[in-house]
């Protein structure tokens, strides 16, 4: 079976465009792409997938609950766990380890709601 070409006939509204046109459209087609793999992974996280993320960053599974209930009690959850610990370091120039561990304690819970609520 050979499959004919239509090369030249899906192209054609395509003629017209610069090769700058043409590459913000690509860019324009891929946003539109990623959009809802990038919406659905920002609105559907667990716990579990939380633990994991503070795993990978160094915390221990005992330090990763602790931190991802900390997150949920205070309806951070849809900013991340580890994002949540990266944030909060970077806004008190410190290490990442040592904020979580200070988060896994109890401690920074304000101002890390805080700091979320800001950049709403």
């Amino acid at each position: 079976m050979k499959r004919t070409d239509d090369f030249q006939t899906r192209r054609e509204h395509l003629t017209h465009l610069s090769d700058e046109a043409l590459e913000q459209r690509f860019w324009d087609l891929a946003e539109k792409l990623v959009d809802p793999m990038l919406d659905l992974a920002h609105h559907n996280t667990t716990p579990s997938i939380e633990r994991s993320v503070l795993l990978r960053m160094g915390f221990s599974s005992l330090e990763a609950k602790a931190i991802v209930e900390g997150v949920m009690d205070r309806g951070l959850m849809g900013k991340g766990a580890g994002h949540v610990v990266y944030k909060l370091a970077k806004m008190r120039k410190a290490a990442i380890r040592e904020t979580g561990l200070k988060l896994a304690a109890g401690e920074g819970w304000d101002e890390a709601v805080a700091l979320f609520k800001e950049a709403r």
